[in-house]
C-alpha cells in the first residue's frame, strides 16, 4: 500500500539534493493511474441493464451507464445527467420531458440520440426479465423521441418518476450493439457513463478505466478501479484484513463491523443512513403453505427481531417493525402494532382456529452471503418453538438463490432491500405492489391504489397518511415480514479518500469520487 509519509519524505530529500530554496508536492502520476481494489459479496448477476436488479450489478451500471438524472452528494432531488434538462409538463404528473446533452458518445464514437433512450426503455418492457426492473416502470406508458427531445407518458400521475430514471433502470444504451427484443450476451458493456469496462470475469471482478469523453453531471477526476468479488463475508473479511483490498463494501461480518473503532489510524469508516433492510418474504402462490393468511399471521408471532439483531447481528442492525424504514416519509410500526411481542401461543391458537395442522412443514431459502445463513438458522430455531412450524433451510449462491425465489421454489425467504431511490415509494411498490420485486405472488387491489395514490404527490410529505395506511394493510395481509435495518458501512484504508460516497442511500454507486490520498 502506497504510504503519503514516505512519499512525502522521498520528495523533501530530492528538493533538498537538488537545491530548491522553495518547494512544492507535484501529483504522482504513477500513482494516479493505479487501480483502487473494492471488494464486495455483491456479485454481478449481468451486465445487461435489462436482465438485473440488484446492488452488484448496478454498482456496475452507476459507473459504465450513463440515466437522463442523477443524485449529487448529499442531495435527494434528482438533477440532469445525460439530460441537459428535465421536467413535467403540465401540473399532473403524467408527462415528463428530457432534452439531451450534446456530444454523448458510445465507445464506437457514434453520439447518442433521442432515439437511443426511447429504445434503452422500451427493451427494458418488452423483454421484462424475471429478475430485471421492468417493474419500477409501471407507470410508464409510451416514449416518444423528436430531435433531441424524450417524452414520457404516464399511465397515471407519479411523482417519483424522475427518481426511477437515475437508477439502473434506466441505464442508456446503444441501440445499434443491444438486441432489442433479448438479453445481450457476452461481457461486452458499451456505454457512456463516467468510466469504461475494460473487462469482466464473471464472479471475480470487474476492471474499470475511467471515460475520457464522458459529458454530463459529474466533474469529479476518476481513478481506475478494480471491483473485486467474494463469495462471502468471511472471504472478503480475510482479503480486508490481508490488505489486498483497498475498500471493502458490503458486507463485512457483524463482528468485524461491531469491533471497528473510528479512531483507529489504519482505517476509515463511513456509515450511510439506513437505507437496507432485510425482509422475510412469504410465498403466497396459490398452493403453498403461505398462501393461508392465518399461516402467514401465526408466522409473523414467532419473529423475535430483537434476538436476531443481538445475537445474529452483533447490534449493526435495528430491528423494523414497518416496510418503510425509519427515517423515510410515513414510516410507522404497523408490525409492532399488530405483533407487540414474540407470542408462540398466539401462534398456535391462531392455527387451531383456521384448522390448521400443526408442525406446518415450510421450506425457508436464503442466500450464502454475509450473515444470513446464521440469520436463518435462527429463524429456524424461533419458528420451531412448541412444534409450532417445521423448517427446512435451503441456502443458495446469490445467483441460483434470485432464479429460484422468482419461480417460487421456498415457501419464504429472506431478501435484503436496499434503496433505488431516496423516497419511501421504493419501498412500497417494488416490495408488495402488483409484480413487484419480491416475486412472491402477491397482489392486492386497495394497496395497488394506495401505491397509485401516493405517487401521485408532487409534495412527498402530503403522502405520510397513505402511506401509514398501506403499511397497516400490508400488517394485515402480511406478504412480508420486516426484520431489521441499517446502515450501510464502508471501510477504506487509510490512504483512500471517499468512501461515503458509495452507499449514501440514493442508489448511486459512486466510484469515481475514490482516489488516493
Amino acid at each position: 500500500m502506497r504510504s503519503v509519509r514516505v512519499r512525502i519524505l522521498a520528495t523533501l530529500l530530492v528538493l533538498v539534493v537538488v537545491g530548491v530554496g522553495a518547494w512544492q508536492l507535484m501529483p504522482d502520476a504513477e500513482a494516479d493511474a493505479k487501480p483502487i481494489v473494492v471488494g464486495t459479496s455483491d456479485v454481478v448477476t449481468s451486465l445487461d441493464p435489462a436482465g438485473a436488479y440488484d446492488a452488484g450489478s448496478w454498482g456496475v451500471f452507476s459507473n459504465v451507464f450513463q440515466t437522463l438524472t442523477t443524485y449529487q452528494p448529499g442531495s435527494t432531488e434528482p438533477v440532469p445527467d445525460a439530460a441537459e434538462e428535465c421536467g413535467f409538463s403540465g401540473d399532473d404528473a403524467k408527462v415528463y420531458v428530457c432534452r439531451l446533452r450534446d456530444g454523448l458518445r458510445f465507445p464506437s464514437g457514434r453520439e447518442m440520440t433521442a432515439e437511443d433512450v426511447k429504445f434503452s426503455f422500451e427493451r427494458v418492457l418488452k423483454i421484462n426479465s424475471e429478475v430485471g426492473p421492468a417493474s419500477l416502470f409501471s407507470t410508464l406508458d409510451s416514449v416518444k423521441a423528436d430531435g433531441k427531445e424524450v417524452t414520457f407518458k404516464l399511465s397515471s400521475p407519479d411523482a417519483t418518476f424522475p427518481f426511477k430514471l437515475a437508477t439502473g433502470a434506466g441505464a442508456i444504451v446503444d441501440s445499434e450493439v443491444y438486441p432489442a427484443e433479448e438479453l445481450r450476451g457476452g461481457t461486452g458493456v458499451d456505454g457512456t457513463g463516467r468510466y469504461r469496462l475494460v473487462s469482466y470475469k464473471e464472479g471475480k471482478e470487474t476492471v474499470l478505466e475511467p471515460n475520457p469523453d464522458y459529458r454530463g453531471a459529474v466533474d469529479d477526476k476518476a481513478t481506475p478501479v478494480t471491483l473485486r468479488y467474494f463469495t462471502d463475508a468471511a472471504a472478503l473479511d480475510e482479503a480486508w484484513k490481508a490488505r489486498s483490498i483497498d475498500v471493502a463494501s458490503r458486507e463485512l461480518p457483524p463482528e468485524t463491523l461491531a469491533g471497528m473503532s473510528p479512531a483507529d489510524p489504519d482505517h476509515r469508516v463511513s456509515e450511510s443512513d439506513g437505507s437496507s433492510t432485510n425482509n422475510l418474504v412469504l410465498n403466497v402462490r396459490t398452493g403453498a403453505p403461505l398462501a393461508d393468511p392465518s399461516v402467514r399471521k401465526a408466522l409473523a408471532w414467532m419473529i423475535d427481531r430483537e434476538k436476531i439483531a443481538a445475537k445474529v447481528l452483533e447490534g449493526t442492525v435495528e430491528p423494523l417493525y414497518s416496510l418503510i424504514p425509519a427515517g423515510f416519509t410515513g414510516h410507522n410500526t404497523s408490525f409492532f402494532d399488530a405483533f407487540p411481542e414474540r407470542d408462540p401461543g398466539q401462534a398456535r391458537e391462531l392455527l387451531r382456529r383456521a384448522g390448521v395442522q400443526t408442525p406446518v412443514p415450510i421450506s425457508l431459502g436464503f442466500p450464502r452471503v454475509g450473515a444470513r445463513e446464521k440469520e436463518a438458522y435462527e429463524l429456524k430455531e424461533q419458528l420451531e418453538e412448541d412444534g409450532v412450524f417445521l423448517v427446512k433451510l435451503e441456502g443458495r449462491e446469490w445467483s441460483a438463490f434470485q432464479k429460484d425465489y422468482v419461480k417460487g421454489e421456498f415457501d419464504a425467504y429472506t431478501l435484503g432491500w436496499i434503496a433505488d431511490y431516496p423516497d419511501p415509494d421504493n419501498f412500497s411498490a417494488a416490495l408488495i405492489g402488483s409484480g413487484n420485486g419480491m416475486k412472491n405472488g402477491f397482489s392486492d387491489k386497495r394497496i395497488d391504489e394506495l401505491i397509485r395514490q401516493s405517487q401521485s404527490f408532487g409534495d412527498r410529505t402530503r403522502a405520510v397518511r397513505t402511506f401509514e395506511e398501506l403499511q397497516n394493510l400490508t400488517a394485515e395481509k402480511v406478504p412480508v415480514i420486516p426484520l431489521w435495518q441499517r446502515k450501510e458501512y464502508t471501510v477504506t484504508s487509510k490512504d483512500v479518500r471517499g468512501g461515503q460516497f458509495l452507499n449514501d442511500g440514493t442508489g448511486v454507486f459512486r466510484l469515481w469520487r475514490l482516489g488516493w490520498l
